[in-house]
């Protein structure tokens, strides 16, 4: 899981080239007079983060001799976490440039100075109001950190927006950039490289979670089902049995966890919340206070885990259980209920004007939410429905 985001991984001939592209235009932009973005785009697993963190080793190395002053940011605490531990062991980078956003703006307004390369992961998890209660005062996080840098690197998945107050759109990027007059480039990885899947697995994920596409989740099973592969995804009647099977594979080859939607109950109060499905019966994933990421915690195979603990990580195996707000609605289609979506948080403080339609966008965040932890697992991905006549949908239709 770490090994995936080491700096001095591998890369294939795909991520070389835009690597280099990404390379030669950061050089150009420190001497530039102007802003400069640079925009990576790609899909869940499609290796985006290697990229960037190749490339800040690369500009740290260069640091000391070109006295340039960079920083990486991520607005994720467990992938934080991971960022800072791979910096221990290499002597060219610094964990206290590995930084939150808020940290980073809030450091630079009270220095009263700018960086020169900002490189951002996950840069659709960036707020995009103000949020007191994490300390961003400002009305837009990136459009803060490029005011506050001169060349800004970010990692881009508009399926991977999973709050209103840090709700993005390639539109609202775009504005970002024009009020800029930012030299902006952007390219796209397209190569799968976390699922060790098929073509068809990666199409019935999408089918499944494209808001465009709930009718075709018929025609994505038979598509699915219609082949031979090493990958091995399943699709269960019995949550209990998934998640013994879901052990079984943790014994064997580690680094395997279940998940759920955002729909069951679950607030930090210190109290434990639970997911019941039958006999299935296990807590949600407790707030994590060590420096160990919650899916590298052995005794985390007793917890369920949520799209808070698991984005951009890599897993052996995920088992995932998908809740009350999908449901079957006929004919082979799904539908979504937004009441049943328990995480309130998703939905609020957001600056309303700048979406068409609030109820596509509650929609398509929960969409997303079942995208990521559904591309968690390489080796393997289990699927439970809560609704049991999507499993006797889709089971009619593999017979």
């Amino acid at each position: 899981m770490l090994e995936s985001v080491f700096p001095n991984k591998a890369l294939t001939k795909e991520q070389e080239q835009i690597f280099n592209k990404i390379l030669f235009f950061n050089k150009q932009g420190l001497d530039a007079s102007n802003k400069n973005i640079f925009q990576l785009n790609g899909d869940a697993g499609t290796g985006k983060s290697v990229i960037l963190t190749k490339l800040f080793l690369k500009l740290e190395q260069a640091a000391k001799s070109n006295h340039t002053d960079n920083y990486f940011l991520v607005n994720h605490p467990e992938l934080l976490k991971v960022y800072q531990e791979n910096a221990g062991q290499f002597s060219e980078l610094r964990k206290n440039r590995f930084l939150r956003p808020t940290s980073f703006i809030n450091r630079m307004h009270k220095q009263h100075r700018n960086a020169d390369t900002v490189v951002i992961d996950e840069a659709h998890l960036l707020l995009s109001e103000s949020d007191n209660y994490n300390n961003f005062i400002q009305n837009n996080q990136l459009e803060e950190i490029v005011k506050l840098s001169k060349v800004v690197i970010l990692v881009f998945d508009e399926r991977q927006v999973l709050k209103l107050k840090s709700y993005w759109s390639q539109k609202l990027l775009d504005t970002i950039v024009r009020k800029s007059d930012a030299n902006y480039q952007r390219a796209t990885l397209h190569t799968q490289m976390r699922m060790q899947a098929p073509t068809q697995v990666l199409k019935w994920d999408d089918d499944l979670t494209d808001q465009l596409k709930l009718d075709n989740l018929s025609r994505a099973t038979t598509n699915f089902l219609s082949f031979q592969s090493d990958y091995d995804f399943r699709i269960y009647s019995d949550a209990e049995k998934m998640y013994q099977d879901l052990k079984s594979k943790n014994d064997q080859i580690g680094e395997s966890r279940i998940v759920a939607t955002a729909d069951y109950p679950s607030t930090l109060d210190g109290q434990k919340h639970y997911v019941t499905e039958g006999k299935f019966h296990l807590p949600w994933d407790q707030y994590n206070y060590s420096q160990t990421t919650w899916a590298q915690k052995p005794e985390t195979i007793n917890e369920i885990g949520s799209i808070y603990t698991v984005q951009g990580f890599d897993l052996n195996y995920v088992a995932v259980i998908i809740g009350p707000s999908i449901s079957y609605n006929g004919s082979g289609k799904i539908k979504i209920d937004i009441s049943k979506y328990e995480d309130r948080e998703a939905f609020k403080n957001r600056h309303e004007k700048d979406i068409l339609n609030l109820n596509e966008s509650k929609q398509k965040i929960i969409l997303n939410s079942i995208n990521v932890l559904l591309k968690r697992g390489i080796k393997g991905c289990f699927v439970y429905f809560h609704d049991e006549r999507i499993f006797n949908y889709l089971n009619k239709t593999i017979q």
